[in-house]
């Protein structure tokens, strides 16, 4: 009994460090994932694209998206290859394909363990051609779905919100 209350204060006492943070918290109606988001972000729908999609009201070329992908069941993260393996092989495919007219360069790749599941933290610079963006992503494969979630903004801002799109991305976690 005491370890389910220390469990408890635990996670009042994150879910207010989080909102006086300016993070608002964000749960899948089924209970399999949940991760924060910026106070004034707002969710939209995205037909064909990602599951979940958040922009900034201001700043409306900041978002955050989740896409989930189905993959084989028996796969882990470490079959599909390292870090950086990965998020070259998303580089590639996703975010700046051939013909896409990005470019992009992954700046950084990392592994961290949470629980029993491996999260990929990987970082971006995008170039278009009228303007630079960065980005960071999280990946995380189970049960024969590989999510990934990501938080994007211009170049320009990217040193002011740099901080919280590193506690945005690495809150994602999955549920069950």
């Amino acid at each position: 009994m005491p370890r389910l209350v220390a469990l408890v204060l635990a996670g009042l006492l994150v879910a207010c460090s989080a909102a006086a943070a300016g993070l608002n918290g964000f749960q899948s109606p089924d209970g399999r994932y949940a991760f924060l988001y910026p106070t004034g972000w707002t969710r939209v729908q995205v037909s064909g694209g990602p599951q979940v999609v958040f922009h900034d009201l201001i700043n409306s070329d900041e978002t955050l998206s989740l896409v989930i992908s189905e993959v084989n069941p028996t796969n882990d993260l470490e079959k599909l290859g390292s870090a950086v393996a990965v998020g070259e092989q998303l580089r590639r495919t996703v975010i700046a394909p051939e013909g896409s007219g990005r470019q992009a360069e992954l700046v950084e790749a990392s592994e961290r363990q949470e629980g029993p599941r491996t999260f990929y933290d990987l970082e971006y610079a995008v170039h278009l051609e009228d303007r630079d963006r960065h980005e960071l992503a999280t990946v995380v494969l189970d049960r024969g779905r590989l999510y990934t979630f990501a938080a994007s903004t211009n170049e320009i801002r990217w040193a002011k919100v740099k901080d919280m799109f590193h506690e945005v991305v690495t809150s994602f976690t999955l549920l069950v």
